[in-house]
Formats: structure tokens, sequence, C-alpha cells
């Protein structure tokens, strides 16, 4: 009996002593027991619902937070699909809107979707020139849709015909002045001042192009490539139509009388000719915007090898076709008041010429201040300042160099891309650099 009950304390005796050797220290206890000397196993019920409640709130948190992120990225998914979709087919949206109108003309609300000049509806228009227009999609239109207030057309007069095109190779018997330019702005004029029943008298003056803003004039760039004096008859001519409607800016022997077209001859217009009336003039000139200030940059820092379409040639001749603001008059007849509003309208240089390339990326402070005294001497005369031959690339260079020249006052933008001349959002992006 005395051993089984020595057997029974050394089986116990072990236990008890773990049980001593694992108590716990009073400071020790879990800092969720009580104060009271709540037992271990009290603290760890108050701990495990504590843990409960943390839990149910996470779920009743992320749960809604979870179905919020879902819900948004279902809808950035829409956008960009609808955005690759919009990409592959750009005009789809705007033929099914066409669509809806045509198809609904036979209903007798059809009125309330058109007016009589809403060929140019929401077009806001933008001082920018359209370069080389006669390459867009659709000569013209492409501009006037885009909102540029100025269009450029290269005529070659070949047997007794003004074509439109950058060089002789690229003429078709199609593409002529009159059917690139002179009829279809006719048509549009017309619809843009009409005779009606509630409207029986046309406007004076009349309405211009846009519908935003009819005062508005659309500049007419004419560069004559082939000799100015033959050109010049021919062009005046093919201009009478709008002319006879009163569709012309003129000069009358004292001031401008304002129209919906002001023609601007480039190139090889000659100025003698631009000149020769002195009572009335509706073909103005383009004046070399170099030439109009004294301490300017001399012909020898011509000397580049730029190919530029509209390069200066020197020296001059009086009646030589010798390119845009030299043509029908010598160098010894060029004077500071010989250039003004009374026979000009633009005054242009090539940028790369005249004030130099930005090999810095930025602008030396001496050519912002040839830019500046270019732009006053132009203002001063009453003459609009157009730099052609702006860097296009990279893109970032370009948006800088047009949002100085728009912050130094040039009048007109010369440009080849409308879309991103016409929003004009030219903040610094990564990508312009390579684009």
């Amino acid at each position: 009996m005395r051993g089984i009950v020595s057997l029974i304390a050394a089986y116990l005796s072990p236990r008890e002593n773990k049980k001593k050797h694992h108590r716990q220290p009073a400071d020790a206890r879990p800092l969720l027991a009580s104060a009271n000397n709540a037992t271990p196993t009290a603290a760890w019920h108050s701990s495990s619902r504590q843990y409960q409640r943390l839990k149910s709130l996470s779920q009743c948190l992320c749960y809604p937070l979870l179905g919020l992120l879902v819900m948004l990225g279902v809808v950035q998914f829409i956008s960009i699909a609808c955005s690759i979709a919009v990409s592959f087919f750009p005009d789809e949206f705007d033929r099914a809107i066409e669509r809806w109108r045509h198809n609904d003309q036979r209903s007798p609300s059809a009125d309330i979707l058109h007016w009589p000049t809403d060929i140019s509806r929401d077009i806001v228009p933008v001082a920018c020139h359209s370069h080389n227009d006669y390459w867009r999609p659709v000569p013209l239109f492409s501009a006037l849709q885009a909102g540029c207030t100025g269009v450029e057309a290269d005529v070659w007069l070949v047997d007794n015909e003004l074509y439109v095109g950058h060089t002789m190779s690229a003429l078709t018997p199609q593409r002529t002045l009159r059917n690139l330019y002179i009829n279809p702005l006719l048509r549009i004029l017309e619809q843009q001042n009409p005779i009606t029943d509630l409207h029986p008298q046309r406007d004076s003056p009349p309405q211009g192009v846009f519908d935003m803003d009819p005062s508005q004039t659309l500049i007419l760039l004419i560069d004559f490539k082939t000799d100015g004096q033959e050109t010049w008859n021919y062009v005046h001519a093919q201009l009478a139509p709008l002319r006879e409607r009163g569709y012309l800016s003129f000069f009358n022997g004292t001031d401008i009388i304002p129209g919906p077209i002001t023609v601007v001859g480039t190139g090889n217009t000659p100025f003698n000719l631009v000149t020769a009336n002195t009572t009335h003039r509706d073909i103005f000139f383009d004046a070399p915007l170099n030439k109009l200030v004294d301490d300017n940059i001399t012909s020898e820092d011509y000397d580049d090898d730029d190919d530029d379409d509209d390069d200066v040639s020197l020296p001059n001749a009086p009646g030589g076709n010798v390119g845009q603001g030299l043509s029908g008059i010598s160098d010894a007849e060029i004077g500071p008041d010989t250039f003004d509003w009374t026979n000009s309208y633009y005054a242009s240089v090539s940028f790369k010429k005249s004030i130099g390339m930005p090999w810095s990326f930025r602008l030396s402070q001496r050519q912002v201040d040839q830019i500046r005294a270019q732009i006053r001497a132009a203002h001063r005369r009453g003459l609009k300042v157009r730099y052609w031959g702006v860097p296009a690339w990279p893109r970032s260079l370009r948006n800088h160099l047009w949002s100085l020249l728009v912050r130094e006052g040039v009048d007109y933008l010369n440009v080849d891309d409308l879309r991103s001349a016409t929003r004009q959002d030219w903040r610094p992006r990564i990508s312009d650099w390579w684009s």
C-alpha cells in the first residue's frame, strides 16, 4: 500500500512542479485582464470577444470598400473599351447622329434640327494659319472644321488655268483654285447670308464663315508660284464672284472695309500691282517682317541650307520673282513706311532664318528680343505677324515655341498640326520628346 501511494505521489509531483514553473508573475498578466485579479481564462475570453468585434467591424468596412473598387474597375474598363472603339472608328458617332438627323427630316419637326447658317455650328475660330492647306484630307473644310481662320493655296498658272499644288508634278486637272477654294467659299457664304421669309434682305456687312463669330474674316493666302505679273491678272479675275457679292475685304483709299474673306498674296505676288490701284485694293501683300526693323539680321544671315519652299531670294530687282515680301519691288524702294495696313495684311518671315534655331531647346534672350522688335514694328504699321518654318519636332519644343510666340503677341500661328494648334493644350508631356 505504501508503495502505491509513493507511485501516485511521484506521478503528481512533476505536474505540480510544471504548473509552478509556468506560473506567471503578477505584473505579467494579460493586458485585457481586469484589475481585480481576473483569472487567465477570463482574460482570454475577454480578448476573444474583442477580436470577434474587430473582425466583424473590419468585415463591415472591407466588403463595401471592395465593392466600390470593383465598381470603379468596371467603369474604368468600360471607359477604356469605349475609347478603343472610338479610336478605331472616330467618325462613326458623328455619322450616326447625321443619319438620324437626315432620317428625321421627313418628320414635321425636322426644322428644329437645322437653321440656315448651321454649316459651321459649334466651331470656335482660332488665330491659326493652315500651312499647305491643299494637303489636308479635305482642303479648306478640314481647316474650317478645326477652327483655323487662315488657309493657304499654292497656285500655278498653266494654260490659262490656276492649279493648286505644292509642285508642278503634283498638279491635277480637277485641283484648281476655283474648285478647291473660290466655289466652296461662295457656297458657304451664300448659306451664311440667306434670304428667307423671315429674313428677306441680306445682312450688311455680310456674315462670315463662322457662325460662332460672323464678323471673323477668313484669310485666303494665295502663293504665286509662277510669274507674278502674268499670274496676277488670272487671280484677280477668278476672285470676281466673291468681289461682286461684297465678300472681300478691301481698301477704299482711306479705310479698310472688312469682309468675310481677306485675300493676301505671297510668293511671287508683285507689290507694284498690289499698290497700283489707290482707291480699291482687295488683294493685300504679305510684307517681309525682317525688313520692318532697322537693327535686324542682315541678308548675309540668310545663308542656310534650309529647303523650305518659301525662301527669300536676294538681291532683288524691280518686278522680279524673288519670293515672299520682295517681288515687284527693289531693295532701294523698301523703306520704313513702305509696308503698312493700306497695302499689306500679313508681315511674315522664316522663323529659322530670322530668329534662328533654339539649339539648347530654348531661345536666347537675343532671339526673344528680336521677336519682340519684329512684332512691335509690324503692329506699329497695323500688320498681323506670322512666322513660318517654326521647328515642328520634338513636339514639346514646338509647343513651347507656340506658347512663347502667342505670349509675345504673334497674331497667327503657321501650323501643320491643326488639332494640336486649335486645342491650345500645349502643356509639356514626356511622350512629346520622342513623338
